[in-house]
This record gives C-alpha cells, sequence and structure tokens, in this order.
C-alpha cells in the first residue's frame, strides 16, 4: 500500500518515504508529542481514502487489555457468516459467568436473565462489559479469536485467557507478559481497514460490527478533544500499566483508522485526565485536524426543514413568528423544542395559506412566513438606514493634550506630514484596527470591480465560531460582500473577516488585482489573504507591520506601528466606498438563512467618535494585549488630520486622548 506520509520505524527513527511538506509537518508534530511521553508508545495511523500513514514503532506487539475484545467481535461474526454461530441464540446469565471490572450484567442484572448472542457481544463493546466477554468466549471457543487472526495475517493479535479468569491462559507465557491479549498498531489498523472495506467478514456482519464499535461509551481517549458530533467507531482497552484504543474516525473531508497503545505508563491514575488518556487525545486530533484541515471543512448540514424532534434557535424563531402571524395566535411556548403543539401550528398556517399540509417547517413555510420574529426585534433597514441622527457640537480648542496612550500620531492630510508623535514607530499589538487592512483589500477591489459588492458571502462554521466581536452572523446564513463590509467595520466582527478572507483568499493581491475565480490551490484561503494583507502592507511602505489575522486577536507576530496604521489610513480614506463604511454610525441588513428564512440585523458603529461633528472614521479595536486603540480622522475648518492612539489605558481613554490630540493640533499648527 502506498504512503506518502514520515513512517518511524520500530526504534523510533524518522524517515520519509516520500517527501511532502504537510507529512513533515504531521511527522513533526506528532513526534515532538510522542517522545514527551513518560511510557512506551506505539501508533499507527491510516487514512483510509489513500492510504497515507503515519507509524510510530507500528510493529510492536503491546498488551491490549479490553481492545481485545474487538478481535474478539470479528471471531464471533466470521463464525456466523460461516454458519458457525447463531447470533440470535439466547443465553442465559449465570452466577458462575459474573466477573468484576467494566460492564453492567454483574452489579445491575439478575442472574436467571435471558439476552441474545448478538446482545452479549453489544455489551462486551459499548460497556466493555467483562461478563458479556466471557459469555461470547464460551460460545465461540476460547482459542477461535488467536486462530481467526492467525488465518487473516495477524499472528499477534492474540486472546490468552478469559477476562479475570487468569486460570484459564491457554499460553501462560503470554499471559504473563501480555495479560489479556496482545497486538501491535499495524495489525489492529489493518483489521480495522477490513472492517471498514467490508471484506474482514461479509459487508453485512461488518457494517453490524462498525455499529457496534460506534456505540462504545468510553469518550477519555481517542475522542476526548475531537470535534462534537465527530463519529468514531473504537475500542478502548485500560489496565493500571497500559492503555489503549483503535478505531476508525469519520471526518468530514477523510476517514482514517488509528490505533495508539500505550504501556509501562508513569501515570497509572483511573481518572479522566490520566496522561495516556491525553496522549491519545492529543495524537487523534492532530491527525483529525491533519487529514481534516479546518479550512476546508464544510458548514456543518443545516436541515433545511424543522419537524418534530427538532430543537435549538431556529425552532425559538419558527414559534414566535407563528405566534406573530397566526390569528389568532397559537401561544405556542418559545422553548426551541418542536413538538406536537408546534407541528399542529405550522399545519394551520400551512391550510391558511395554501401549503402542503404536512407539520414540517419547509422552505416554503419560511418564505410565507416573511422576515421571521426575534427575541429582540429590529426596524427594516429602510428605516434605520434613512434615520438622521443628531451630531453634539464640535470640541473646544482650549486646554493640553494630556494622553494615557502608549503611542500615538498625528498625520496632515494633505501631504502624509507627521505633525507630531509619540513612539509611533514602535511595534505594537493593535488589536481590531488591523480590519482596515481587511476591508482595505476587498474594497480595492471592489473600486476597480464593482460586482465584486454583489457577490454573495456564506457565514462559515469556522468563521461562525471565531471568537470575540461579533457581527452575530451565524453559520450557513447568507448576504452580499457590500452589506458584510459593514459588519465587518461597524461592530468590529471578527467572524466577518474570517468570512470575507475565506471568501476572497487568493482572489485578491495588493494594488486591488482581483481574480473572479477561486484559486486552484490547496492552500487555506486564509492563509493566503492574510499573506496579501502583508504584501499590500509592504507595498504600502509599512514597515513596522505584519499581520497574523485578519481580525486583530493578538498573536506574538501581529503587530504595527501608530505611523503604520495611520499610512493605511490615509490612503484607504481615499476610497469613497471606504469612507462611507468607516463613518456609517448604524446600519441595518437583511440576511437569508439556509433552511430560507430571513431575519433584520442592526450594527452600530463601536467608534464613539462619530456621535461628534467633524469627526468621521474610522476604526477602534480593543485586546489584553493591545490595550485601547483607535485610528481615527477629522476635519476642522477645512483642514483633515488622522489621529493614532495605541494602548490607551481604556476604552473612554482612547477617545479623549484623540479629542485632546485633535484639539492641540487644530490649535498650534
Amino acid at each position: 500500500m502506498k504512503s506518502v506520509f514520515p513512517s518511524f520505524v520500530l526504534m523510533g527513527c524518522l524517515t520519509c518515504l516520500v517527501p511532502s511538506a504537510l507529512g513533515t509537518d504531521l511527522a513533526v508534530e506528532l513526534k515532538s508529542v510522542i517522545e514527551a511521553y513518560p511510557g512506551k508508545v506505539a501508533v499507527l495511523i491510516r487514512q483510509l481514502d489513500t492510504g497515507e500513514e503515519f507509524g510510530w514503532r507500528a510493529d510492536a506487539v503491546q498488551p491490549t487489555a479490553s481492545l481485545i475484545k474487538l478481535p474478539i467481535m470479528v471471531a464471533a461474526y466470521r463464525m456466523a457468516d460461516a454458519g458457525q454461530l447463531d447470533l440470535n441464540r439466547m443465553l442465559t446469565l449465570a452466577e458462575s459467568d459474573k466477573v468484576p471490572g467494566s460492564g453492567i450484567l454483574t452489579d445491575h442484572l439478575s442472574t436467571g436473565m435471558s439476552l441474545s448472542l448478538r446482545d452479549a457481544v453489544r455489551l462486551m463493546i459499548r460497556y466493555s462489559d467483562n461478563t458479556a466477554t466471557n459469555m461470547v468466549i464460551d460460545q465461540i471457543g476460547l482459542a477461535t479469536t488467536a486462530s481467526a487472526m492467525q488465518d487473516m495475517g495477524f499472528p499477534e493479535t492474540r486472546l490468552n485467557s478469559k477476562v479475570y479468569r487468569g486460570d484459564t491462559s491457554i499460553d501462560p507465557d503470554r499471559s504473563k507478559q501480555y495479560g489479556l491479549g496482545s497486538t501491535s498498531p499495524k495489525e489492529m489498523v489493518e483489521l480495522l481497514t477490513r472492517i471498514h472495506n467490508g471484506t474482514a467478514a461479509t459487508p453485512e456482519s461488518c457494517q453490524a460490527m462498525i455499529e457496534h464499535l460506534t456505540a462504545c461509551e468510553d469518550k477519555t481517549m481517542l475522542l476526548r478533544d475531537l470535534p462534537a458530533g465527530t463519529k468514531v467507531a473504537h475500542k478502548t482497552g485500560a489496565v493500571s500499566a497500559s492503555r489503549c484504543d483503535a478505531g476508525i474516525v469519520y471526518g468530514p473531508q477523510s476517514k482514517f483508522a488509528i490505533c495508539v497503545l500505550t504501556t509501562e505508563n508513569s501515570d497509572r491514575s483511573w481518572n479522566d485526565n490520566n496522561a495516556a488518556h491525553r496522549l491519545m487525545g492529543d495524537i487523534c486530533r492532530i491527525a483529525f485536524d491533519h487529514f481534516n484541515p479546518e479550512w476546508q471543512r464544510r458548514s456543518s448540514d443545516v436541515a433545511t426543514d424543522l419537524s418534530i424532534g427538532a430543537f435549538g434557535p431556529r425552532v425559538e424563531m419558527l414559534q414566535r413568528t407563528l405566534n406573530a402571524r397566526l390569528s389568532p395566535t397559537p401561544n405556542l411556548g418559545v422553548d426551541g423544542d418542536f413538538g406536537p403543539a408546534t407541528a399542529a401550528a405550522v399545519k394551520k398556517f400551512q391550510e391558511v395559506n395554501g401549503l402542503e399540509v404536512n407539520g414540517t417547517a419547509t422552505s416554503a413555510v419560511w418564505k410565507a412566513l416573511g422576515p421571521v420574529v426575534e427575541e429582540t426585534m429590529f426596524p427594516e433597514p429602510s428605516v434605520v438606514n434613512a434615520q438622521s441622527l443628531e451630531k453634539k457640537p464640535q470640541d473646544s480648542l482650549e486646554g493640553a493634550p494630556f494622553v494615557s496612550a502608549d503611542a500615538w500620531t498625528i498625520v496632515d492630510a494633505t501631504d502624509g506630514r507627521i505633525l507630531a508623535s509619540d513612539r509611533a514607530d514602535k511595534k505594537m499589538h493593535f488589536a481590531s484596527t488591523t480590519k482596515m487592512m481587511t476591508a482595505w483589500l476587498v474594497i480595492q477591489a471592489a473600486d476597480q470591480h464593482p460586482e465584486i459588492l454583489n457577490e454573495m458571502l456564506t457565514m462559515s462554521k469556522r468563521a461562525d465560531e471565531t471568537r470575540g466581536s461579533t457581527s452575530d452572523i451565524r453559520e450557513g446564513e447568507t448576504l452580499t460582500i457590500g452589506e458584510a463590509l459593514y459588519g465587518l467595520m461597524l461592530p468590529s466582527g471578527n467572524d466577518m473577516s474570517v468570512a470575507l478572507a475565506e471568501h476572497f483568499g487568493g482572489r485578491i493581491g495588493p494594488a486591488g488585482e482581483f481574480n473572479a475565480n477561486a484559486p486552484d490551490s490547496a492552500d487555506d484561503p486564509l492563509k493566503l489573504f492574510v499573506a496579501t494583507m502583508n504584501a499590500e502592507a509592504k507595498r504600502l511602505g509599512m514597515v513596522a507591520t505584519h499581520y497574523s489575522n485578519p481580525h486583530g486577536l493578538s498573536a506574538p507576530d501581529h503587530l504595527s506601528s501608530a505611523n503604520d496604521l495611520a499610512i493605511l489610513a490615509r490612503i484607504a480614506f481615499g476610497s469613497q466606498l471606504f469612507r462611507t463604511c468607516t463613518s456609517t454610525r448604524q446600519h441595518g441588513s437583511t440576511v437569508t438563512g439556509a433552511a430560507g428564512y430571513r431575519r433584520n440585523v442592526l450594527w452600530k458603529n463601536t467608534n464613539e467618535l462619530l456621535e461628534t461633528e467633524g469627526y468621521d472614521g474610522i476604526k477602534t479595536g480593543t485586546t489584553d494585549q493591545a490595550g485601547a486603540c483607535l485610528v481615527s480622522t477629522a476635519t476642522r475648518d477645512g483642514r483633515r488630520l488622522f489621529v493614532v492612539v495605541l494602548g490607551s489605558a481604556a476604552s473612554e481613554a482612547r477617545y479623549t486622548d484623540s479629542r485632546n490630540l485633535y484639539r492641540w493640533a487644530w490649535s498650534k499648527f
């Protein structure tokens, strides 16, 4: 089988079978995690579509603990396929069957109860039930698992005895060395591969085994750090010094088989935070992220229809809207739970509007409902955008520029002269003032290609989950690029910055070059966009600036200076679109959900200077490391200045700092 990723041989020496940057990254990351672990580790990871592998001591034979129950299950299904075993045969629980340890039969069910052999297999895998395991072994024969594995080409995968019945050992030497059973990552991953391919037994039996493995209750090892909802078909094993887990991970883009065996562990605790458990979680998550890059992950499937059993915020929106649209109102409880009462209200609405009556909220129902009723209702965008908001009087020119900012600069708009500054070339964190460049790249291209503004942007899962300030657009919801710019700049939406970067990554270049089509590249579009941000900064002469992201959340090398930000502000403000966007105090918009619903949103500008006459831009920013930042511009008596303050003492302080600097500059210069 072809392997293009680096493989670690038995003694842990790194060898690259075929050079691969991605593979090298995976190998280096996993190697650092494994080498730091205080115990013996053996690993094999195989991408099931391509056969690409990562291995660390993959041939090493180590104890299985309860992981051996997976081969026992395979042996049972192979016998059933051969007509040698009836999985529907009823078994009776005897007192002599009961053994301690994991499971439910011994402690929770009474002697004399009956269950099918198939159910015993289920208990063996789902709950790792030791008593059920011995009942299965009694039916298939103690030597059958080892012989079945031998026949399949897995000589080191062996069951040595019944669970907690050491006196039944069929190989005392191996029992002494490995305990209940043994295997290697190579043999276990190949066994999982054959189950996945439907060749370990009949395809029907393989599917049944996957269903058993998917039901495994233990989430403390491989599964501990995977994204919620990830499907994994696996089996764990744990004794004092040995912990292991093996299974198939079904990622959104890629499936992979994985086996991690650990033994001679220093940490022999029995809590979920055991070091071996954490190690397995780390290894599996690293592999998951490698085979399923975050930027490639599709938005989670958003059901377009709601029916009985659905729950969540979309059901709440439906319930509120039905209460408002139906007469008389059904007075539904807005609890987010789609039950019979909600279904009855949907049917009533469908009857009234001539729709198919089935009690399901389809796209046709959402369309007929019109704009949804939310907990906080915003006015129509046309009303918001038509409002004229009063401004306060201009600042007095009396006083001196006392500021709390760590660095500041004042720049003349006409020629870009620095009129005054303090530590203005110092590299500093600059928070969401980063979004000036994010907006500038899009707006610069839109000035040359206006059709860009009508492109539809869909909020991705990654964008929606970006922490910090938000435009409050949810995964799967869509709006135009022109509207998205307001969601970026007014509420300082970190989510919108990621969505725009994903949308335009690789399509926009410095100086506004634009490619209407997505690039033919395997690179993360977010990274491509950030690279363009840095290229544009260099083109503009922003010598102290380096971008690591499009939003401004602190990163070690995400730095700029007051003078650099003034350069960008002055150039970008030459665009009418940029001026309009950054000077707007509030903006309403309508977004469309994946299910077809529409809802209104209202964005308010975080820049409080806009409340005062004369100020008309540009961008705020706040993080713990950057402090309070503000890039602004204003005119007085026909003269425009740009002021940048970085690291002000508090949110309000940046406005006081800026106003004092403007007042002083207009008076002095």
